[in-house]
């Protein structure tokens, strides 16, 4: 086997192993029944979801009991999203529709609505949704048994992937992939460093106490990665977080169209690294152990190199993928069509850095953030 090739096994064997920890032994969250529960209050900020929300409110209204508020924060929409929300709140009194105000300076619109729609809230827990989150039956009750049950005071779901066109099943994959090939999730559970917060934004349950101790979202006022940097302080203040496998308990269709995908990957990418370094080794290591050995093989097969030995690098990339795929339920052909896939979350994350580094800034739903330069960050 030629130096080079062994250089692209040894750290896929380490992400296999990383893989299969994740697979094995990352908890998911169960079905409980019974027993008395805090209140909760469920907070969906909203900008134009007019073909989202529906679902998601139909979703929380089934939740019973648990929930005694519903807030939407109709964050200045110019679609039917603030028609659709009245029209819930004519079905259900638990329903309260928010009206967003101007966004200040130095807030991201995220971390805004969010901080509106606590402020508005009266129960013992909050539990932020997106938009297009859809909660399966009893999903609060399993969520705050299980908060209560590990003792933490912010419990997060990563939810189920919902994939329906050809660019969904072949990209949205890849979002787990750079994820979870290289953290430690279930290290994350037993291990409450700050370091190793985790959380995605789409669903957050957290108590109210708490999140007023640690300054709510005020503490990430100007994040475009708000979910995750949010579990990094929870932990650096000394309160717990647990993010969970919840696929059985939310699910969210993310983005519907390569274009859609496109600009959402590209504002969260570069600044979901607080340092250029680690984003820059983040690249060199993708490009380095999941697309090169598939590039080398052309290129041995016309030199009459060792061409087998990259084919075998390349089968244990594609394995990786179709493991992942068991867990998180993707089609198997998405995993043969992993070169593709890298080619393109590189050049997202290129794209993401010159936007960002060049103070053009990254747009979303009419808004366009920049983001604070390395230095500026501790």
């Amino acid at each position: 086997m030629s130096l080079m090739a062994t250089a692209m096994l040894v750290p896929c064997v380490f992400v296999l192993a990383v893989v299969l920890m994740n697979m094995l032994l990352w908890p998911r969250i169960p079905s409980t029944e019974g027993g008395a529960l805090p209140p909760v209050a469920v907070l969906i900020p909203a900008r134009n979801e007019e073909h989202r929300l529906g679902p998601c409110l139909e979703a929380v209204l089934a939740q019973g009991a648990p929930v005694v508020e519903v807030l939407v924060y109709d964050d200045n929409s110019s679609d039917g999203t603030r028609a659709l929300a009245e029209q819930f709140r004519e079905r259900d009194p638990r329903i309260r529709v928010i009206d967003g105000v101007p966004l200040p300076q130095g807030w991201c619109g995220k971390p805004f609505a969010c901080a509106q729609l606590a402020q508005h809230a009266a129960s013992e827990w909050l539990l932020f949704l997106d938009a297009d989150t859809l909660l399966a039956e009893r999903a609060v009750a399993d969520m705050l048994h299980e908060a209560l049950k590990r003792e933490v005071t912010l419990l997060s779901c990563w939810p189920g992937l919902i994939c329906e066109s050809f660019w969904e099943r072949a990209l949205m994959p890849m979002l787990n992939f750079c994820v979870f090939t290289l953290f430690p999730a279930p290290l994350a559970v037993s291990r409450n460093d700050p370091s190793m917060g985790l959380a995605h934004g789409a669903c957050l349950l957290m108590q109210r106490e708490a999140y007023r101790a640690v300054g709510g979202h005020q503490t990430v006022r100007d994040e475009i990665f708000e979910d995750t940097f949010l579990a990094r302080a929870w932990r650096a203040r000394g309160f717990r977080t647990v993010c969970l496998d919840g696929q059985d308990v939310a699910r969210v269709r993310m983005y519907s169209t390569f274009g859609d995908i496109w600009r959402g990957f590209q504002k969260n990418y570069y600044p979901a690294f607080r340092h250029h370094t680690g984003f820059v080794l983040f690249l060199l290591f993708h490009a380095w152990c999941f697309l090169l050995p598939f590039v080398m093989i052309p290129v041995a097969l016309a030199t009459r190199g060792p061409w087998e030995t990259f084919a075998a690098v390349s089968l244990l990339v594609v394995l990786i993928r179709a493991l992942m795929g068991l867990r998180f339920g993707y089609p198997a052909w998405s995993s043969v069509l992993h070169p593709l896939a890298e080619v393109l979350l590189l050049a997202l994350g290129l794209t993401s850095w010159w936007k960002c580094r060049s103070g053009l800034g990254v747009e979303w739903k009419g808004r366009r953030y920049r983001t604070k330069q390395d230095e500026d960050r501790p």
